[in-house]
């Protein structure tokens, strides 16, 4: 057979196979595509109007709010009770405020010492993210009584009163690693495995993000009436 010839045919032959190769490709692509519109539709749009006269979910909508509403109130209510905030109370106020709360951190503090007003930074930070305990700090000096019945000797110390009993203590910083730089964290986590603070509920970071959702409306309200009157 001339050589050329034979070149020729496998040339054709190669052709033919890339031409079978695309013509399977565009079968297989328009078959697809068919099927796709075959298929049911599973993003059909939703009637919304329908949606909202369900009354299974005017149901949820309703217990959701009533939920929220007794969480505001009852945060309400623990912020009057004087949670929410690191407080001073004096050797007088001492005993009404560790038997009136369920959960109360109390620090005994020196005014002059240095690992002191470190506790106080910490406390401080921790008390409104917990409204469920009370966080209070009472000077040492002015409250001989107590530092005495307590049996307290190294400053600072932070003690822990489950309705109104004493159930544990850091003293200085031994639980903290008996270092001055440790993180509020460290301080925290030590907290709740005592059981003085316990874990943030789903429905506390609704109510915060709720509230700051409400927050960043009264801005944006607030910024587009000053745009307006300029």
């Amino acid at each position: 057979m001339d050589p050329d010839e034979v070149k020729s045919k496998l040339q054709g032959l190669a052709f033919g196979n890339v031409l079978a190769a695309a013509a399977r490709d565009y079968k297989k692509e328009v078959i697809a595509k068919e099927k796709a519109h075959a298929a049911p539709a599973i993003h059909d749009e939703v009637d919304l109007d329908e949606l909202l006269d369900d009354p299974e979910l005017e149901k949820l909508h309703a217990e959701r709010i009533a939920a929220l509403k007794r969480e505001v109130e009852k945060r309400e209510v623990l912020k009057r009770q004087g949670h929410g905030e690191y407080r001073e109370i004096t050797e007088g106020d001492f005993l009404a405020e560790v038997t009136r709360g369920d959960k109360v951190i109390c620090h005994f503090y020196h005014r002059e010492f240095y690992r002191c007003k470190i506790m106080d930074k910490h406390l401080k930070a921790l008390a409104p993210v917990y409204l469920g305990t009370k966080f209070v700090k009472l000077d040492a000096e002015n409250a001989p009584f107590f530092v005495t019945k307590l049996a307290i000797k190294t400053l600072p110390c932070v003690i822990l009163f489950k309705k109104g009993i004493a159930i544990d203590r850091l003293v200085g910083f031994e639980d903290l690693g008996s270092k001055d730089d440790f993180s509020t964290r460290a301080l925290e986590n030590i907290l709740k495995r005592k059981g003085i603070i316990e874990e943030k509920k789903k429905d506390e970071d609704d109510v915060d993000d709720e509230t700051d959702m409400s927050k960043n409306r009264r801005v944006r309200s607030s910024t587009a009436r000053d745009s307006d009157s300029d």
